[in-house]
């Protein structure tokens, strides 16, 4: 006789983390574009496919290949803390634009961290600094992909309003002592902060509120007897437009003793987003526990890829690329600037940045724009696709979610269809209003 079976497939017993982790809201947006090319994507954050510096890169391959040593070298295992002469042009790049040099600001090239991107960078130090229920502060909105690996890790988050000048300090303050009020300050581990072109709402925090965030994480750290740290994403710092437009300092620039600021940089961004190659500068208080995590990673970012960077670096490529870059995305954003002034209806409030990839609109209160709603679904009858501005902001986090309002992105749209999008956007916008536009 044979012996039945029980023919039921036990169940999968997920981490407590796996759990906590859902699908980030870009992915369907992203799989809707790859299925209908003929759709206007304005909504995913990738670069200009028609700015990456495929020739560059050959050349820095052409060079490194060329002699057995330097090839090899290349192709090897490199150290997990990363390629050392790229963590000196870093080190150096930073001195020279703002100043910061181990005399002035306590780090040098040692305090440099290569990182597969700067998300890598964000993750780690998150993942050292965290645990389920610990308070993370950020603004509303916020990066959604950063808010994605904070509710994976059970981090409890306070968001804090950004206007035209970035987080707004008062209301930082205030949400810092109402931590404090709650007895909670000694959950409170870092505060978040996107200092450049802010992704979604592409403003930059102000010079005057800068030093301000370090002056309040020392001032609460010392009431916790425990460091809070801020945490510095400045992914979008080299996507400045216009020379003419002001160089501000990074956050990073008013912590002299390298003590409270993690600082979060990219290449992806600037040069080429398939290099996945970004970087930290760290305290010494954080490096070694973010750097073994990083061993638990990767044991170390791509070899090839960082000494091409820094050979395009060396032979001056690397910033006539960015220059280039810089060029053609300040004429997308014009175009799509224009495009909202010509046929979004007069009542939309919006931010024209001075640099970065996104704008940031919102329509009036009257007309949703949140996934499933009349407008989504109309726009995307129409061909057009955008990221909901509802996305942006963290749930039950104390800041109500605008659900007017949407992401676009001129990074990857070529100028025609940025143009072409908006105007899309903008006529069924005033359909809805029964409006006319704001211009003719």
């Amino acid at each position: 006789m044979t012996a039945s079976r029980n023919t039921q497939t036990p169940a999968v017993r997920f981490s407590q983390r796996a759990g906590r982790t859902h699908e980030p809201p870009i992915s369907w947006l992203m799989k809707y574009a790859l299925d209908h090319p003929d759709c206007i994507s304005l909504a995913a954050g990738f670069v200009d496919a028609a700015t990456l510096p495929v020739q560059i890169v050959k050349e820095c391959v052409d060079e490194l290949m060329a002699s057995p040593a330097s090839g090899r070298a290349a192709l090897q295992y490199g150290t997990t803390i990363g390629y050392p002469p790229l963590r000196r042009q870093i080190a150096q790049r930073l001195a020279d634009s703002d100043g910061m040099t181990a005399a002035s600001h306590g780090f040098d090239a040692d305090h440099v961290m290569v990182t597969t991107g700067s998300q890598q960078l964000l993750f780690l130090a998150s993942d050292v600094l965290l645990d389920p229920g610990d308070i993370v502060v950020l603004g509303a909105p916020s990066y959604f992909v950063y808010m994605g690996i904070l509710q994976s890790m059970g981090a409890v988050v306070r968001s804090v309003p950004v206007d035209g000048d970035g987080m707004d300090m008062e209301a930082l303050a205030d949400t810092l002592a109402a931590i404090e009020a709650e007895g909670k300050l000694d959950r409170l581990k870092l505060i978040y902060v996107v200092s450049y072109y802010q992704n979604p709402m592409g403003v930059s925090m102000s010079a005057d509120r800068r030093p301000h965030v370090v002056e309040l994480a020392k001032k609460y750290s010392a009431k916790a007897g425990r460091r809070i740290f801020v945490l510095e994403d400045a992914a979008y710092k080299e996507l400045r437009f216009s020379d003419d437009s002001p160089a501000l300092p990074p956050i990073k620039k008013f912590d002299p003793t390298n003590e409270w600021v993690l600082f979060a940089g990219t290449f992806c961004k600037p040069f080429s987003a398939g290099m996945k190659t970004g970087f930290g500068i760290l305290p010494d208080a954080i490096l070694d526990p973010v750097l073994r995590q990083k061993g638990n990673h990767d044991f170390g970012s791509a070899n090839l890829n960082q000494m091409v960077i820094s050979r395009a670096i060396e032979r001056g490529s690397y910033d006539q690329h960015v220059r280039k870059v810089r060029a053609g995305y300040a004429a997308k954003k014009q175009v799509m600037a224009d495009g909202i002034r010509r046929y979004f209806p007069p009542q939309t409030k919006w931010h024209d940045p001075a640099g970065g990839l996104y704008i940031w609109a919102e329509l009036p209160e009257s007309v949703c724009t949140s996934p499933g709603s009349p407008y989504f679904k109309a726009a995307l009858e129409r061909g057009v696709l955008y990221v909901p501005s509802e996305h942006f902001y963290y749930p039950d986090s104390g800041s109500p979610a605008c659900r007017s309002g949407m992401r676009l992105s001129f990074g990857v749209a070529s100028p025609e269809q940025v143009a072409d999008g908006i105007k899309r956007l903008g006529q069924l916008a005033c359909e809805m209003l029964k409006t006319p536009a704001a211009a003719k």
